[in-house]
């Protein structure tokens, strides 16, 4: 999977004519991480996946469904790409089929006891609902901190730094609709 998500980073990169050096400028990470992810040789945190996406004017569900999902209307459950976020466990798994609907389906689960960071440019073309399927969910938007149950569903308001947070001892698992806007 890293191997993949690395090529089509490279291959995002490479389309727009962009340098190493002119992807990790525009995301704000380093040119050795952005080196390092694109040969598979390191698996990117959430966070950077979300910083270079932004960079794109992609979503992080667009970039990861390029990398991952073949052509067609359904999209079995064991076909459906699940990634690991190596720093804290976050599992991401991408429900709905690649189509041409502005539309992704995205499955989470974050551990117990864990935070997810994503900057404001991951949402910057995005509108989109956090649903929490089963745990509890602190979602900090900016300023203003959701406490979410089991059932609650919130959309998100205008691009602002983000952090999920499942303060609870057992995992959250919760969906997120994304709708690309623009």
């Amino acid at each position: 999977m890293d191997k993949r998500i690395g090529a089509r980073i490279r291959t995002e990169r490479e389309s727009r004519g962009w340098s190493l050096s002119d992807l990790a400028a525009k995301a704000s990470v380093s040119r050795a991480m952005v080196y390092k992810v694109e040969r598979g040789e390191s698996s990117p945190t959430a966070n950077m996946l979300a910083k270079l996406s932004g960079a794109f004017g992609l979503s992080m569900s667009t970039l990861m469904a390029r990398a991952e999902i073949q052509q067609g209307r359904l999209l079995r459950k064991a076909d459906q790409p699940v990634w690991a976020d190596p720093e804290t466990g976050y599992l991401r798994r991408h429900v709905s089929p690649r189509s041409d609907m502005p539309l992704d389906l995205i499955n989470v689960t974050l551990p117990a006891g864990k935070e997810v960071p994503m900057p404001a440019s991951a949402y910057a073309f995005l509108r989109q609902l956090v649903w929490v399927l089963s745990g509890e969910l602190v979602f900090v938007e900016g300023q203003t901190q959701h406490e979410m149950k089991e059932g609650d569903c919130l959309e998100l308001g205008p691009p602002t730094d983000c952090v999920f947070k499942n303060a609870s001892e057992r995992e959250c698992v919760y969906a997120v609709a994304a709708l690309t806007v623009g």
